[in-house]
């Protein structure tokens, strides 16, 4: 009884501090893949506050993020080997034990006027940061990413008793909080309709830094990949101790060209989980290679899937058992600042995200407009709020339709004109809001407008 008074005289003495200027962004999940939560608490230091960030560090921030002097990295220690007993009490334990390890967490740090939650993940995370708002008197924003109960459905199924406590869960805790924003106009129709919450959209934007890459800063790269990926490097027949497979660097003038004949770069990006079926790109690959082997004008095939996720090792699998001789296909894991620059360098992006829900929008298409770069995507229920079929890029279906569509990309292929660039083109016109300024407009009155 003593400990307890002595608890909650410690909470009384450290809410009367007051917490005024303080934010905990916070994600029960891996911050560095996590860029949305990232640029919220790079906005936030950018008006002055100081920002406790929290979730998992299994990967490296943003350097922008990690150089803030505004931004306190907070880790929370990922739960391994519970492993005991049947799949239910594992889950269960694992919920139970996570909830007291947040809470903890979470009462530690300095007291915060707001918690900005990601959901999903939101079990058991919401629950606990509003009980953590209680004890300091802070505001619950919740930031509407997807919902947790419907990414669970795709492994259980929609009728398990899981997925359907998810949603209750969800629907009930969701409506404790002080503020919610969401992805899309969609998403806030659907929490509204169906989980009474009011939400404010706020469409992922790209940050400054994803732009075209110029020529040298490209050539850079290119070679610094190559001393780990074999598809950079130069084909057979064509040794250069300044050449890529993409680009050169003239001995003479020291300008970097991108050589007659080079092959196109195709990437993709992945969290490697059930909601991208990438079995959909490599059949497309697979008909790619045969179309130049009937004789197509089409020019060799770089492809790149970025990312780590639970599937990468099977579908790593799937792509040993390729046997292309125009196409090469590499998984690399690119640093946070490397990414950007390879997306500004590519010809044209590939997405495969399929939305649990149909509600929220894949943010690699975010960032490859952000670069200028025309994108394939599959299509889902509300796609069209970010890809405009024909206009922005185009929206494909299943495999044989992508595979049509990279033929009739690609075979006017480096000229200056052709659907291709037309589409670069038009994002370049586009000259679309950037993250700082949507976020200045939405999320900054919510919090006061106060620096």
């Amino acid at each position: 009884a003593m400990a307890t008074l002595l608890f909650l005289l410690l909470l009384w003495w450290r809410r009367r501090a007051g917490g005024a200027g303080r934010v905990c962004v916070a994600v029960l999940g891996d911050l560095g893949r996590s860029p949305r939560m990232q640029y919220h608490a790079l906005a936030l230091a950018r008006h002055g506050r100081e920002v406790a960030l929290l979730g998992y560090l299994q990967t490296r921030p943003h350097p922008d993020v990690l150089r803030s002097e505004n931004i306190r990295l907070v880790p929370v220690a990922e739960l391994r080997g519970l492993r005991v007993g049947p799949k239910l009490f594992q889950y269960v334990l694992k919920v139970l034990v996570q909830s007291v390890q947040l809470l903890y967490t979470l009462l530690r740090i300095d007291q915060p006027s707001y918690i900005l939650l990601q959901n999903p993940p939101g079990l058991p995370s919401i629950a606990v940061a509003w009980v953590a708002g209680l004890c300091w008197g802070s505001k619950l924003i919740i930031d509407w990413h997807n919902y947790g109960y419907t990414i669970m459905s795709l492994s259980h199924g929609r009728s398990h008793p899981l997925v359907l406590t998810a949603k209750w869960y969800e629907r009930l805790f969701g409506r404790l909080s002080d503020y919610n924003l969401c992805v899309t106009d969609a998403m806030r129709k659907d929490l509204w309709v169906n989980f009474k919450i009011k939400a404010v959209t706020l469409y992922d934007k790209p940050a400054s830094y994803f732009k075209e890459t110029p020529l040298d800063l490209q050539h850079n790269l290119y070679m610094r990949l190559a001393k780990d990926y074999e598809p950079f490097r130069p084909r057979a027949g064509s040794p250069s101790a300044d050449r890529s497979a993409f680009t050169q660097r003239d001995g003479r003038s020291g300008d970097v060209v991108k050589p007659r004949g080079r092959p196109a770069l195709l990437i993709s990006s992945t969290s490697w989980t059930e909601d991208e079926d990438f079995s959909v790109l490599l059949s497309a690959l697979e008909d790619y290679e045969r179309f130049i082997e009937e004789g197509a004008k089409l020019p060799a095939l770089v492809c790149v899937i970025t990312g780590k996720g639970p599937l990468k090792d099977y579908y790593n699998g799937l792509i040993q058992k390729l046997h292309f001789k125009h196409i090469q296909i590499c998984t690399p894991w690119l640093e946070a600042e490397d990414y950007p620059l390879l997306l500004g360098s590519a010809d044209l992006g590939v997405c495969l995200h399929k939305s649990s829900s149909g509600l929220d929008l894949p943010m690699k298409v975010v960032d490859m407009f952000g670069c200028c770069l025309p994108v394939c995507a599959i299509h889902f229920e509300c796609l069209h709020e970010l890809v405009k079929h024909n206009e922005n890029g185009l929206i494909f279906r299943d495999s044989k339709e992508l595979a049509e569509q990279l033929k009739m990309l690609f075979l006017d292929f480096g000229a200056s004109e052709g659907k291709l660039q037309s589409f670069r083109e038009k994002l370049r016109a586009s000259r679309q809001q950037r993250w700082e300024q949507s976020w200045d407009q939405t999320v900054l009155p919510l919090l006061g407008n106060k620096e």
